[in-house]
C-alpha cells in the first residue's frame, strides 16, 4: 500500500485535522500569545559527556547555565540506541519502529503526522537546521524537511563537520565555520525574520556533533591540550556549547526568551571509547548507557529556575507536550507513544503512568554519505560535473509491502516501568532470553532478578508483549 503525506491529511480532516478553536494553553490562561519553540539535539553525546554531571576534562559553561535555568531531566532516554529512529520519535511522538525507521539510514514515512506540520498548520513557521537523517534533503523528495513540514530548512543528510555544504530547500550552498556555530548562525537568521511578528516560531536545531570523525575547531582544541585522542572529541562538545549559548544570548538580545521554550537532548547514548554513558553498555545498545541521555527544558517564563526531576522521560515525549503546550488537536492521530509533559511543567507530574517501550529490531543500518553527496551535488548544481553520485529522493519512502509477524519480535526490546526494567532478547535462532533490573536499586543493571517472582516477571512480559504487538501492527500499516 502507499498514501501520500499530503493525501493522508487530507483524509485526516484537512489541515492535519488540527483545531485551534477556544484553544487554552496548559496553564489554564487565556491563549494570548503562544511561545516560540527551539528543540536543540546533539549527534553522540552521552548522559554523562557534560560539566554539570561531574565530567573531569569537560568545560561547558553554557550548558551549566541551561541546566540551572531550566528543568533538567536526569532520566531522559532516547527513543532508540542509535540516530535516525530517535529523530523520527522526536518528530512524531512514535517508537520508530512504528514506521520502520529501525536503524541509522531509515526515513520516516510520508503518512506519518509530523510536529512540524502540526506546529505550521497552528499558525507557527518552521525551520529545521543541521542533521536531518531520516530522509533525503534534496529537492523533490516526500521525506525531506520541507515536506515534513517544515517551511524553510537548511540541512545534512547526516552528519557533518567544519566548513560543510549544506541544502538550503534543496540547493547545495557552501558554508564555512564550525559545525554546531554554522547550525546555530542558519537558525539565528531563520529567528530573527520571525521574531516579533504575528507568527511563533519553531525552530529545530540539530547538530552533527560530536559524531565521528572527530574534528574540532581550534578555539575549542586549546581546552584540551593534554586529552590525547579525546581532544577532537571534547573540543567538539565544547563548539555545541558555544553554539547554545549563542542561541541563548540571541533569545535575550531579542527579548523573546521569556516566551521560547529551548530544549536540548541528545539522540542515543555515549559513543564507547569516548563518552560517559548513563549506565551499562553504551551507543547501539538497549542497556540504559546506550539510552539514555542529558536534556534539559529551559522556559523562563513558565518554569522556575534549578528544577530537576528523576521521573522517567523520553523522546516521544516532546510531540504531545508541544501539542499540548500549544492546545492543538490532532484528529486522525496516529497511536502515541509518548506522554504530555505539561504536568510537569507545571510541577504537578510525580510519575510517568505509562510504560515505556524500546526495540531494537535485529537489521543493519544504511549509509547516508553527507560530504560526498552534497560536494557532489554542488558541483552538478554549478555546471563542472555531470553524473555524480548523488542522494537518492526515497521515492517507495510510503510502500508498505512486508507484513511484519506478532510471532516473533526479532532484535533486543525493552519495557520500562520504573523502577522495573524487562530485557527481551530474541537471537537470530529465534531462542528468547529475558532479564529484569531494578533500576532504582541497581542502575548499573547488573543484578538479573528474573525468575525470582513469577508473578512480576509475567506482568512485565505481558506488557511489553502488548506493546511490540501494537508496534507491529502500526508497522503494518494499520494506523492509516
Amino acid at each position: 500500500m502507499h498514501i501520500g503525506r499530503r493525501e493522508f491529511l487530507k483524509a485526516a480532516g484537512g489541515v492535519a485535522g488540527l483545531l485551534m478553536a477556544g484553544a487554552v494553553d496548559v496553564f489554564g490562561a487565556d491563549r494570548g500569545k503562544r511561545p516560540n519553540i527551539v528543540l536543540c539535539m546533539a549527534d553522540d553525546q552521552g548522559w554523562g559527556d557534560m560539566e554539570y554531571y561531574g565530567h573531569p576534562e569537560l568545560e561547558t559553561p553554557n550548558f551549566n547555565e541551561l541546566s540551572k535555568n531550566g528543568l533538567r531531566f536526569d532520566r531522559f532516554y532516547a527513543a532508540a540506541p542509535v540516530c535516525s529512529p530517535t529523530r523520527g520519535s522526536v518528530m512524531t511522538g512514535r517508537h520508530p519502529n512504528r514506521f520502520g525507521c529501525f536503524k541509522w539510514g531509515y526515513t520516516l514515512r510520508p503518512q506519518e503526522v509530523t510536529i512540524a506540520e502540526v506546529l505550521r498548520n497552528s499558525g507557527y513557521v518552521t525551520g529545521h537546521f543541521g542533521k536531518w537523517h531520516i530522509g533525503s534533503v534534496r529537492r523533490g523528495s516526500q521525506v525531506n524537511p520541507g515536506s515534513s513540514g517544515f517551511d524553510e530548512w537548511v540541512s545534512s543528510p547526516n552528519f557533518f563537520d567544519n566548513d560543510p555544504v549544506m541544502s538550503r530547500e534543496g540547493d547545495a550552498v557552501q558554508m564555512e565555520g564550525e559545525s554546531s556555530m554554522v547550525t546555530a548562525e542558519a537558525a539565528i537568521d531563520f529567528m530573527r525574520k520571525y521574531a516579533g511578528g504575528g507568527e511563533p516560531f519553531f525552530a529545530v536545531v540539530w547538530f552533527g556533533s560530536p559524531h565521528n570523525p572527530h574534528r574540532g575547531a581550534e578555539e575549542d582544541l586549546e581546552h584540551y591540550a593534554d586529552a590525547g585522542k579525546k581532544s577532537d572529541f571534547y573540543a567538539e562538545i565544547s563548539g555545541m556549547d558555544r553554539a547554545v549559548g549563542r542561541l541563548r544570548d540571541e533569545l535575550r538580545y531579542m527579548g523573546i526568551e521569556e516566551d521560547t521554550v529551548f530544549w536540548y537532548c541528545s539522540d542515543n547514548g555515549g559513543l564507547p571509547g569516548y563518552g560517559a554513558t548513563g549506565g551499562r553498555g553504551h551507543k547501539g545498545m538497549v542497556y540504559e548507557g546506550g539510552l539514555r541521555v542529558p536534556a534539559v527544558l529551559e522556559w523562563p517564563g513558565k518554569i522556575e529556575a534549578g528544577r530537576v526531576t528523576d521521573v522517567p522521560c523520553n523522546t516521544v515525549d516532546i510531540y504531545p507536550t508541544l501539542v499540548d503546550i500549544v492546545g492543538a488537536k490532532v484528529e486522525k492521530q496516529p497511536v502515541l507513544d509518548g506522554v504530555s509533559l505539561a504536568g510537569m511543567i507545571r510541577g504537578e507530574m510525580e510519575e510517568r503512568g505509562k510504560g515505556m517501550g524500546f526495540w531494537d529490531y535485529a537489521t543493519g543500518g544504511k549509509p547516508v554519505f553527507s560530504d560526498r553527496w552534497m560536494k557532489n551535488l554542488l558541483k552538478v548544481q554549478s555546471g563542472s560535473a555531470e553524473g555524480l553520485e548523488l542522494e537518492h529522493l526515497h521515492a517507495d519512502a510510503g510502500k508498505i509491502e512486508k507484513r511484519y509477524s506478532k510471532e516473533s519480535f526479532a532484535g533486543h526490546a525493552a519495557w520500562l516501568v520504573w523502577p522495573w526494567k524487562l530485557h527481551r532478547i530474541e537471537n537470530k535462532e529465534g531462542a528468547v532470553k529475558f532479564e529484569l533490573y531494578n533500576l532504582e536499586r541497581d542502575p548499573g543493571e547488573k543484578e538479573d532478578v528474573f525468575g525470582e517472582s513469577e508473578g512480576r516477571d509475567e506482568r512485565f512480559k505481558a506488557g511489553l508483549r502488548e506493546w511490540l504487538e501494537s508496534v507491529v501492527d502500526s508497522l503494518n500499516g494499520e494506523d492509516y
